[in-house]
């Protein structure tokens, strides 16, 4: 696979430490991870070149993201990175059997409601019970109002597809 296929994400290389710091203190430490909506796959290889001792299974539906993720794996990716696979969070038909965590990173607000849904069945399905499933991205709190640019941002996903926004 050509290495032109690896899509970049700038907000993926300002979030990455902060969000591995989360997730150095809340998964196991060892099994398998499902990564649901992997986008690029710069998040995975970072993730599992950190967290060695963890095996990563890297997920979109998007086979323009499975190619990034593809390629990325092929650069840059540790043994413990497995082949990304296909995954509608929104369907109940999903190519992994269990997990011993999943982690989720910027797809509640950038999917119809249908995904997150979904999201939640899988984790119902997927993981033992108390093991962790972990969501990062911007979320609405109860009784706060957004700030201007969190505001901003909602309307801009909302124009380009009213299925979208923050929740």
């Amino acid at each position: 696979m050509s290495h032109d296929a690896r899509q970049h994400a700038p907000a993926a290389a300002r979030n990455r430490d902060p969000i591995l710091a989360v997730l150095r203190e809340e998964l196991p430490e060892s099994g398998l991870v499902l990564e649901v909506a992997s986008g690029t796959g710069e998040h995975g290889v970072h993730f599992a070149r950190a967290l060695s001792d963890l095996t990563w299974q890297p997920s979109d539906p998007s086979s323009e993201a499975l190619a990034s993720i593809a390629a990325w794996r092929e650069a840059e990716g540790s043994a413990n990175l497995l082949a990304p696979v296909q995954l509608d969070a929104a369907s109940n038909l999903w190519p992994v059997d269990s997990a011993d965590a999943m982690v989720c990173i910027n797809m509640v607000h950038i999917s119809p409601w249908e995904a997150t849904q979904g999201l939640m069945r899988g984790a119902g399905r997927l993981l033992p019970q108390g093991a962790p499933l972990i969501l990062y991205g911007p979320y609405r709190r109860a009784g706060h109002a957004l700030e201007a640019s969190n505001a901003a941002f909602d309307e801009s996903l909302k124009s380009r597809d009213p299925r979208w926004g923050l929740r």
